[in-house]
């Protein structure tokens, strides 16, 4: 199943999900910290969730524990993957406080192989509240997100296509 971007919302199947992207609207040229979600098109690489907040979404999800980082230090080899805590280089928490990542959908933007400094864990995840921009992410409604988690296998598309298609 493809999932794909339009001006109403993330597009799935025959429904449409309202989704927020990132502060920095859509780029065809992402870098890191611009805050643009990355045009083109991605394919679901990893579903992760939060065991003590949700139960397992579908049988490929990842449990996301106290020690799960993911590294944005374009300079590090671990740029752009999961690693484990202790980790001293740049990172971000995926077990947070707030809700935003108690199930994320990793798409697979500049990586296996990715390049410094052209963006790092882009995210299908929880909005803030509705519209409210992300960091370069996709964000959707808790129930929604789930919806989707459930419908999207590994390999699975999402497109994000150039503004100019809006």
């Amino acid at each position: 199943m493809k999932a794909v971007l339009t001006p109403q919302g993330l597009r799935l199947g025959q429904r449409t999900y309202p989704c927020s992207i990132g502060r920095g609207g859509l780029s065809g040229t992402k870098r890191e910290g611009d805050g643009a979600t990355p045009t083109g098109l991605h394919r679901v690489a990893e579903l992760w969730y939060r065991p003590d907040r949700l139960a397992k979404p579908t049988p490929w999800a990842r449990p996301i524990g106290p020690g799960d980082l993911w590294c944005d230090a374009p300079d590090h080899p671990d740029y752009n993957l999961h690693v484990r805590a202790p980790f001293s280089a740049s990172h971000e928490k995926l077990r947070r406080a707030d809700p935003l990542y108690d199930l994320v959908l990793v798409l697979d933007w500049n990586c296996p192989d990715a390049r410094p400094g052209l963006g790092s864990a882009i995210f299908i995840h929880q909005w803030r509240r509705a519209h409210y921009p992300t960091e370069g992410c996709l964000a959707l409604r808790r129930d929604q997100l789930r919806d989707i988690a459930r419908k999207l296998a590994p390999g699975s598309e999402v497109e994000v296509p150039p503004l100019s298609a809006f």
